[in-house]
């Protein structure tokens, strides 16, 4: 059986003073994209991050932002896209996607870990979301036209009036086939566990394992032959064991957003989960 590697020092050193600190969450800065993005070595393979607020978020405060510490960074580049406040259907309708996807080239990576702003959305939601972000919940084709509330002046919707919203797996086949034809792989991971508890049967309490999204990114990845990495399982059986006081202590601003330490725990988890579905990625973790 192949040894995991053990989580970084600084995580450790922390989850161990939280034994002995009381449950006052520390002070965090406001929660904001903030984009980091240096320039890529072309001689290497990408791997690439695309996400919401829970990979990238203020400095430090997106998994995505403590993820290539663990790569050998001579061998691979690790290119963070998330944006804060994204879902499937805004991070292409802004013209992200077509960003990130003019850097892709052939041998790359895409991880995509979505959900958090896609909602559980039915085409009602859709057409009273101000936002813009909400999806139809579904892997099928259904679609919804909604009148466009802020004109685009860019992306595939500029100049339009109306847009037809569709599924969460409308998009997310979208993404994969932009990929799979630059020759780049695409691999889906689970969304980012949230600090929500309710108590089972005995009254014990247990962590959110599925924000309602765990059996369509299952399907999805099966339907479609993507690898999925279970980042939340991982996570979920770390917090699960750290207990709801000590994990309060990562989540300082709401149930959703992580402090840096939690964070960088969220980066050693999706390392886990790739590794456990002996990813190609994996190969290039120190």
């Amino acid at each position: 059986m192949t040894r995991l590697p053990a989580l970084p020092a600084l995580i450790l050193l922390t989850l161990s003073a939280l034994a002995q600190t009381p449950p006052t969450p520390p002070a965090t800065p406001a929660q904001a994209a903030v984009p980091q993005d240096g320039p890529l070595n072309p001689a290497l393979p990408t791997v690439f991050i695309v996400g919401d607020s829970t990979a990238r978020n203020n400095v430090d405060l997106g998994w995505g932002d403590h993820f290539a510490q663990f790569f050998d960074t001579t061998r691979i580049n690790v290119a963070n896209r998330s944006r804060a406040g994204r879902s499937t259907r805004s991070y292409y309708n802004e013209g992200l996607w077509a960003h990130t996807l003019s850097e892709i080239k052939s041998g790359d990576y895409v991880l995509f870990q979505m959900g958090h702003n896609d909602g559980g959305g039915t085409a009602d939601t859709v057409l009273h979301d101000a936002k813009s972000r909400t999806t139809i919940h579904s892997l099928g084709d259904e679609t919804v036209d909604v009148p466009i509330l802020r004109p685009f002046t860019t992306g595939p919707l500029a100049g339009q009036t109306v847009e037809t919203v569709h599924t969460y797996g409308w998009y997310m086949r979208m993404y994969f086939a932009d990929v799979r034809a630059k020759g780049a792989t695409p691999i889906l991971l689970t969304p980012t566990i949230r600090n929500i508890w309710k108590p089972d049967a005995a009254g014990t309490p247990q962590i959110e394992r599925d924000m309602g999204f765990g059996d369509i990114d299952f399907q999805l990845a099966a339907a479609e032959h993507v690898p999925l990495a279970d980042m939340a399982t991982v996570a979920a059986d770390r917090l699960q064991a750290l207990g709801p006081e000590k994990t309060a202590l990562l989540f300082p601003i709401d149930h959703t957003h992580s402090s840096a330490i939690g964070a960088e725990a969220n980066a050693h988890d999706v390392t886990v989960a790739l590794r456990r579905i002996h990813s190609p990625v994996a190969a290039y973790l120190k």
